[in-house]
């Protein structure tokens, strides 16, 4: 479909798309690090939230202030802000997530040429009775400090249309992973991770137009717009993602060469994003802006009680009827690596089998990695 490669090409060069936005709609363009920044207050600013994802194929400059352990994303991203390739910015906003983003926006902030900084401190426990008082403070604030920056009002009406479109998309991505869950296949797996990835980038409005008329094509295709009956099966055996931000979409083309269909998933780029929805109907909208926050499937960088996290990915592998999990870990990714081994011991106790692929960002996809799919397919 021609909106598949529109969104591939959006996925594959954010910047030059940025660009483009920023010269013929005169906009201010702001870039965020992580899925818990509050892109609807963004939104309804007026600017483009522009999720930064770094490019740079190889480090020149981010080692003369980062240790080569730290994060590859981390390390990637400030390359390129060194490197003068984020210069469309005209701020970039630090949600409080691992310590290595946390560390990034002050060396960020000192040396970065990528207009305001703000840091947007949330709370890391989300399950006590105060959590919820802080995250409408710290959203508050956040609002505030972007009104100061822009030098404008953010009106409540504005607010409730950057969250009914945000809604919308969410809920429209949640129906192309709905209908793959019930034809696997009939969406490749690289072209839902470039979609996911396009809703962090594009104009929203623009990209909800195209998100809606490629819904449309699916069902037509699938031949379910008003289906009840049974689910759809093939003779590829249905995995679930989980794990950090997966910048890699060729996992997918080597997933499904060894006869698998990643159905669900569990990622940055994926289901944490856009997995719930912001209550329109309870009080007022920062209220549900704050609830929504700290309700979302939880990243292992916050808390929300010892056993969450396993328990949305065994209830995602359950609901998707999934044969197995592939763990996606970036190298030195701390949180992420310390929830590896009890949740899977834990899906080891549920009998879901699971297999573990630690990788850079910019990772080159070899032949062992190919292997081991395959054998960890057959052995499903």
């Amino acid at each position: 479909m021609e909106i598949f490669k529109y969104f591939n090409d959006v996925s594959d060069n954010p910047a030059l798309y940025a660009r483009k936005w920023k010269k013929e709609k005169g906009g201010r363009i702001i870039g965020t690090f992580c899925s818990y920044a509050p892109e609807e207050i963004i939104l309804a600013a007026g600017a483009l939230g522009f999720r930064i994802f770094g490019t740079s194929p190889d480090i020149s400059k981010a080692d003369a202030h980062l240790q080569t352990y730290s994060c590859s994303l981390v390390r990637h991203a400030l390359d390129d802000a060194l490197a003068g390739k984020l210069e469309f910015l005209d701020g970039t906003i630090f949600p409080h997530t691992c310590d290595s983003i946390q560390r990034l926006s002050d060396i960020w902030r000192i040396n970065a040429k990528t207009g305001f900084h703000i840091d947007a401190i949330m709370p890391v426990k989300l399950n006590t009775k105060s959590a919820q008082a802080y995250m409408l403070d710290v959203l508050k604030k956040f609002k505030t400090d972007l009104e100061n920056r822009l030098n404008l009002e953010i009106p409540n009406q504005d607010l409730k249309t950057a969250v009914d479109v945000c809604n919308r998309i969410r809920q429209t991505v949640n129906r192309i992973y709905e209908i793959r869950q019930k034809h696997p296949g009939i969406i490749q797996g690289g072209n839902l991770y470039a979609v996911v990835k396009a809703a962090m980038i594009m104009d929203r409005f623009e990209f909800l137009e195209l998100l809606t008329e490629l819904v449309q094509d699916i069902e037509n295709k699938a031949g379910i717009s008003n289906q009840t009956g049974p689910e759809l099966f093939n003779s590829t055996k249905r995995l679930v993602l989980t794990g950090c931000i997966c910048n890699t979409p060729d996992i997918h083309t080597i997933i499904e060469n060894a006869g698998g269909t990643v159905v669900y998933d569990d990622l940055c780029i994926g289901t944490r994003y856009f997995g719930s929805h912001i209550d329109t109907q309870a009080g007022d909208i920062m209220d549900g802006i704050a609830e929504h926050y700290l309700q979302r499937i939880v990243c292992p960088a916050k808390h929300s009680g010892t056993k969450s996290r396993v328990e949305s990915l065994i209830k995602i592998a359950r609901q998707s009827r999934a044969n197995g999990v592939i763990f996606i870990i970036l190298k030195f990714c701390d949180p992420h690596s310390f929830d590896y081994p009890y949740i899977t011991r834990i899906l080891k106790q549920e009998k879901i089998p699971c297999m573990i692929l630690e990788m850079e960002k910019h990772f080159s996809l070899d032949g062992q990695f190919k292997t081991r799919c395959e054998a960890f397919i057959e052995m499903l």
